[in-house]
């Protein structure tokens, strides 16, 4: 026997048995978020290596260590995507979809990065990118945090907390650097090896450090927050005004700096305490200067991504995970002409009965393992067609669910047989 191929270290299969929780989440979002004037693009997996470089930064982890990144037969260096607002920004330059636009957009699918492996992190993850461009003022900010916390409440989903920060702008930004640089040097003998090589080309991320061992040095270090220019400072108050007249509880944490250099301004995390290390379920903030970097017209933007392995694992936490949709009809054959007559029925009432779940009994069996099957499958009725049926033109309809009599319909008015069986199954 051939030896089996065992999965890619860090991708994952979804299997049925876990499908309901992804279904419901993806739905739930789609729902939620045509609500709000989102509409769907969907963009390559792969795209250029320079398209990440320049969103993301070169000196962050996600480009110096973590993407999936190969040159093609032409010679090209193409990368798998780690993350879904660059490709969007692209999208949105390379169709002419700018020049003063304005756009609500969402997408979904995989993304890629060579981490290591644990729960809620993996190589290949899901996630649901939501973006707003064109738009500049911080009514879009605390329009997207609500869109996120009523997701929560439809979901079900309640061990999720928000904490928010500013980053300011890129000059406030230059400012503060200089001020972390000279205070991270001055202690430089106190920095993991991380950290010393963050500080040479992306300081802001040694605030985002997990080295608890480093705790009390980053506790005491410049805070951003008393860097802000005169503009963010305003922005940033009229954001947390606006949530606290909605209602949505928040914590500033003045060391929230997010991973991708495209951020400015507005950032924010939905954090849970219910998944272990592994705490932000959804990130996001406002990029201002990426389309511009990017080649593109000067043009504001927000957007957040969820993770939906997360995501799904809080909901089966709290119970949220609906069951599997069960048959509404299982069909029973005996015989070898009911069972041949048995194909035709079925799509006959599939056409009658739109909507309805029809389960054909396939692979032969006595009764016995037939009903076994029909149990399994959860339906509320059976329908049994043997040979002794068809001569006589009928079908028998059983109650699966409840304490009931069998009973028979001409095959002619069986659809509506079925449909009222249905009904009262219902009702009772």
């Amino acid at each position: 026997m051939s030896e089996q191929i065992q999965p890619v270290r860090g991708m994952n299969d979804v299997l049925p048995a876990e499908i309901t929780a992804w279904q419901r989440l993806e739905s739930t979002a789609r729902q939620l978020l045509a609500e709000y004037g989102y509409q769907e693009i969907r963009v390559p997996m792969v795209e250029r290596t320079e398209l990440f470089q320049r969103a993301i930064g070169e000196y962050t982890d996600v480009v110096e260590k973590e993407m999936y990144t190969f040159v093609d037969q032409g010679g090209d260096s193409l990368t798998l995507r780690p993350e879904g607002t660059a490709g969007v920004m692209r999208a949105l330059i390379s169709n002419g979809l700018l020049r003063g636009q304005r756009h609500k957009l969402w997408c979904d699918g995989p993304m890629f990065r060579h981490e290591r492996p644990q729960k809620g992190r993996y190589r290949q993850f899901h996630q649901i990118d939501v973006e707003a461009v064109g738009f500049a003022g911080p009514d879009v900010d605390v329009e997207l945090i609500a869109l996120t916390a009523r997701l929560w409440r439809r979901l079900g989903i309640e061990r999720v907390r928000l904490q928010i920060n500013s980053l300011g702008t890129p000059e406030a930004r230059r400012i503060y650097r200089e001020k972390l640089v000279e205070y991270l040097r001055a202690h430089h003998d106190q920095l993991d090896a991380d950290s010393r090589r963050r500080l040479e080309g992306n300081p802001l991320r040694v605030l985002d450090s997990k080295n608890p061992e480093m705790r009390a040095l980053i506790e005491a270090a410049p805070v951003l927050t008393d860097h802000l220019d005169g503009e963010s400072r305003e922005h940033f108050a009229a954001l947390c005004a606006a949530l606290e007249a909605l209602g949505i509880p928040f914590s500033v944490n003045p060391r929230l700096v997010r991973g991708l250099d495209y951020y400015s301004r507005t950032v924010f995390e939905w954090i849970t305490d219910a998944l272990g290390a592994q705490d932000a379920v959804c990130s996001g903030g406002r990029y201002d200067g990426l389309i511009a970097q990017l080649g593109g017209e000067p043009t504001p933007g927000i957007g957040f991504a969820m993770g939906i392995e997360r995501l799904v694992a809080l909901m089966t936490q709290a119970g949220a995970v609906p069951a599997p949709a069960a048959a509404d009809v299982f069909v029973v054959v005996n015989g070898e002409r009911a069972a041949a007559y048995g194909l035709q029925l079925v799509e006959r009432l599939r056409d009658a009965l739109p909507g309805r779940r029809f389960e054909l009994n396939l692979g032969g069996g006595n009764f016995k393992a037939q009903f076994r099957r029909a149990d399994r499958s959860g339906a509320a009725l059976a329908v049994i067609l043997g040979d002794d049926e068809l001569a006589r033109g009928v079908a028998a309809l059983k109650p699966l669910r409840r304490d009931a009599g069998q009973s028979e319909s001409p095959l002619p008015d069986l659809a509506a047989a079925i449909q009222s069986a249905l009904a009262t199954a219902v009702e009772t």
